[in-house]
């Protein structure tokens, strides 16, 4: 069983990325953890750039549980995050976490989702979704093997 980051593009500001690696390098001590970048597309269309951004996500999702990570999703809590990521863990199954590109999830990876989660209740730039995602991540983690960087 492993969790995956399936993201759309790399992080390109230098000290943005090492403080993603870092947050994805600290959560992968507590969980199976793998980071999948896919090709950002380019384009005039919006929606033919979502759509193929999709397809590249999904591709990498095959087999997995989907999570979709969408500012219209359900909000939780980081403990209820942590006890969710347990049971997950306990369940066995593979599961994919999926941050869209700049133009957002495309509908077939919304509808392929079990679950969408918010990561704040406003639209974050993709990369700053990573970042979120990933010091949850370390941060159930911590929650979980009750250390000490959690403060309720």
């Amino acid at each position: 069983m492993k969790f995956r980051l399936v993201v759309v593009g790399r992080v390109r500001e230098r000290g943005l990325a090492e403080v993603v690696a870092g947050y994805e390098a600290r959560a992968a001590r507590y969980w199976p953890l793998e980071v999948i970048e896919v090709k950002e597309e380019h384009g005039r269309d919006p929606l033919s750039v979502v759509r193929r951004e999709g397809e590249r996500l999904l591709e990498q999702t095959e087999g997995s549980l989907v999570v979709a990570c969408d500012e219209r999703g359900e909000t939780l809590t980081s403990v209820a995050f942590a006890t969710w990521m347990q049971r997950l863990r306990e369940g066995g199954r593979d599961v994919s976490f999926v941050i869209g590109g700049a133009n957002g999830l495309d509908t077939a990876v919304q509808q392929a989702a079990a679950r969408r989660l918010t990561l704040a209740p406003f639209t974050l730039p993709h990369e700053l979704a990573r970042l979120v995602l990933g010091e949850q991540l370390y941060r159930a983690g911590t929650i979980v093997r009750r250390e000490p960087y959690h403060r309720a």
